[in-house]
């Protein structure tokens, strides 16, 4: 058995540099499936994506998928990716077991929970309300650092890394804090600001409108009390008061104690984004 690739046409350009190509994927010649690939826009020219890859039902589980992954990754290497990534959707565990042989691991899940029609209610002696223009200078001031950091700290490369934080923010955020569909807001307790919550408004082209937890954090020195819990019943106020009826996330893998937290507000998993080296 020779499994190889076989351009199922031209290399696709975008403006901004990303590359694009679909692979079939042939035995001894004979097509038996595709592959695609391309580079990674959130991170940059050195940072790839296995898009799609599927093997026809009579030639699956003889180890074709596997070569034709590792040979879509040389050809990754080959346009100067250092890291390449996938989605596994929930439920896919097919796709799972196949990352894990190939030496992927899970950075982070994406997260969705339908809301009932009332958001819980917050503590005694806390409240929620809109970030002043002060407090959002605050926030801004470091929020781009931070977002990259947090990043970095999950082995991504610094400039990759910075590129995401950088696109992010200014693709979300075109008029800052009066930007359409966002909606920044901090918890209080008495008279001290305990965390904050940003939430936006995300158009879905398969489903409803969502809300979306773009950030969410305690200050330090008031964890563990229960803060993070009211922001996320805090967001789903704001959801709730936008008219939407689904709140979604995304959180690193290796934070333990927000993935606890999410599981336990009813949260589920909707796709796992895993990653290797090159």
């Amino acid at each position: 058995m020779t499994t190889t690739l076989r351009p199922a046409g031209p290399i696709e350009q975008g403006a901004d540099g990303a590359r694009a190509r679909t692979y079939e994927v042939c035995d001894n010649g004979r097509p038996v499936g595709t592959v695609a690939i391309s580079t990674d826009p959130a991170f940059g020219p050195t940072a790839g994506i296995l898009q799609s890859l599927s093997i026809g039902e009579p030639d699956r589980r003889r180890g074709r998928g596997t070569i034709a992954a590792l040979a879509a990754e040389e050809v990754l290497r080959s346009w100067g990716c250092t890291q390449v990534r996938l989605v596994a959707p929930a439920g896919n565990e097919a796709a799972r077991a196949l990352a894990a042989v190939l030496g992927y691991t899970e950075r982070s899940r994406n997260m969705l929970k339908t809301l009932r029609r009332t958001a819980p209610a917050l503590p005694a002696g806390v409240t929620g309300r809109p970030m002043t223009e002060r407090e959002y200078a605050e926030w801004a001031a470091t929020g781009v650092e931070t977002y990259a950091r947090s990043w970095m700290e999950r082995g991504v490369p610094e400039e990759q890394a910075r590129l995401k934080s950088e696109a992010d923010h200014a693709a979300n955020l075109p008029e800052g804090q009066n930007t359409p569909g966002m909606h920044f807001h901090v918890l209080v307790h008495g008279e001290a600001v305990v965390g904050h919550v940003w939430v936006a408004r995300r158009e879905s082209p398969h489903a409803e409108d969502l809300g979306y937890v773009f950030d969410v954090e305690v200050r330090e020195g008031n964890r563990g009390r229960g803060y993070g819990r009211a922001l996320m019943h805090l967001a789903e106020g704001i959801t709730l008061d936008a008219g939407l009826g689904l709140l979604g996330l995304h959180v690193f893998a290796s934070n333990t104690p927000a993935l606890r937290l999410y599981e336990s507000l009813g949260y589920e998993v909707t796709q796992y984004n895993l990653a290797k080296a090159l």
